[in-house]
């Protein structure tokens, strides 16, 4: 045990990827502190570095590497050990990266303290590792402490096959917490002064699979949580189109606790890509859950996810894409340039474009972004919003969201932190946030 250790070990964490990736780090963080590892910086030197990785493009990869050479120059004799996605897709190839002594998959995660007892260099790595279709197990993980917010994971795993996707292959078949064990989770939560939650998992939209059964709904989900006493604001991090029914618009709407944002995957505007991309609708009934939401809730932020340079996206294809893009009445464009993996179908298809090619369309669509976010943020201006700040002072400026997801600023001042305060929305600043009046 630690406790007979002539010193305490530090441990610190780093996170690649998702919001699910920083609930689950977080709760692989509170394991190691309550067996009497001192928590400290990722910048910081320490005895452990624990790495949770994403494998969504390939620049996530990549960055496993050069964080991995970062905390060793920090310090050289540190332990350090590889989770998540990518570790689960790739066990072999990061064991060979210079310096990790470990690496765990999707099962192993949160086994890590049993798994590795004395966490001492040894001349080679281990891998804990099993095949993906033996992550049966819900592991409930959130966030705190980390920042303002949480991030709350009621579901893992994705029964979807994209043709461009890794997450089944690397997170398993989807499964989901009770909603019990939820409801117990977001009452600790508010118990240590969290104002917002955020709900997170890879197909979040698909709750209610429990022990390999339907037996709750993601409706019936947010209609317990909208019933937690103190607890001031519930965000969903992302839903699929086709599992984001009327029921569920029509709830946010209604609710005092659900905040009017949706982030909603599209991938791509044009019908024949979202055919290849084996999506589960056509961009017709995209269209019309963003008319939905418009038409009950006109201040509502929506967010975009969109992939470019997909096999087979000519150009007369994209630009159907973007038209479309510009005729919706959304808010913001998350965009991933596509990049070839491994096990998965895309790079197998016919039409494929040039990098060069991928990376012009990528800028145009960002571009289109930030034209999206700031048209969005002229319309939000002299309204009246609750803004819930976040911690850090940023030479003399402190920042916050809207409960549309506007991101504000003003002035630092200590009462501020974690505190949810009505403001006016003045002027857009330089950086693009904007300034508010305290009311």
């Amino acid at each position: 045990m630690i406790a007979y250790l002539c010193f305490v070990k530090k441990v610190a964490f780093h996170t690649l990827g998702c919001k699910l990736n920083f609930s689950e780090t977080s709760t692989l963080s509170k394991l190691f502190t309550e067996e009497g590892y001192q928590k400290v910086p990722f910048s910081e030197k320490a005895d452990i570095y624990i790495l949770n990785t994403c494998s969504v493009t390939e620049n996530a990869d990549k960055k496993c590497q050069k964080v991995v050479k970062d905390a060793l120059k920090l310090s050289p004799t540190a332990f350090v050990a590889v989770t998540g996605c990518f570790a689960q897709l790739k066990p072999k190839e990061i064991s060979n990266i210079p310096g990790v002594d470990a690496v765990l998959g999707a099962s192993e995660k949160f086994k890590l303290l049993d798994l590795i007892k004395d966490f001492e260099k040894k001349s080679t790595s281990s891998i804990y590792h099993s095949e993906i279709e033996e992550a049966e197990e819900f592991v409930s993980a959130y966030s705190i402490n980390d920042r303002t917010r949480t991030f709350l994971k009621v579901q893992d795993g994705c029964d979807y096959s994209c043709t461009f996707c890794t997450i089944p292959l690397a997170r398993g078949k989807s499964r989901s917490d009770t909603i019990s064990n939820i409801m117990l989770n977001a009452h600790q939560i508010v118990s240590e002064g969290v104002k917002e939650i955020v709900l997170t998992g890879v197909n979040t939209g698909d709750y209610g699979i429990i022990d390999g059964k339907r037996q709750a709904t993601f409706l019936e989900l947010i209609q317990k949580l909208d019933t937690v006493e103190g607890l001031e604001r519930i965000r969903i991090s992302s839903i699929e189109p086709n599992l984001l029914t009327d029921e569920i618009i029509e709830f946010v709407a209604r609710s005092q606790k659900f905040v009017p944002h949706f982030h909603i995957p599209l991938q791509s505007g044009n019908n024949e890509l979202l055919g290849k991309m084996r999506r589960r609708y056509k961009r017709e009934l995209y269209e019309d859950r963003v008319v939905k939401i418009k038409n009950l809730m006109p201040d509502c932020c929506i967010g975009v996810d969109v992939i470019v340079g997909f096999p087979g996206e000519t150009e007369e294809r994209f630009l159907d894409s973007i038209a479309f893009l510009k005729s919706l009445d959304i808010s913001y464009l998350h965009v991933f340039t596509y990049s070839e993996r491994a096990n998965t179908k895309a790079p197998d298809m016919e039409g494929t474009v040039p990098q060069k090619v991928r990376q012009e369309r990528s800028k145009i669509l960002r571009m289109l972004s930030d034209k999206k976010r700031r048209y969005f943020y002229e319309t939000q201006l002299n309204k009246p919003k609750k803004v819930l700040f976040e911690q850090k002072n940023d030479n003399g400026l402190i920042y916050g969201f809207s409960e549309n997801y506007v991101k504000v600023q003003t002035a630092y001042k200590d009462e501020l932190v974690n505190a949810i305060v009505p403001v006016g929305l003045k002027e857009i600043a330089e950086s693009g946030n904007v300034s508010v009046v305290i009311k």
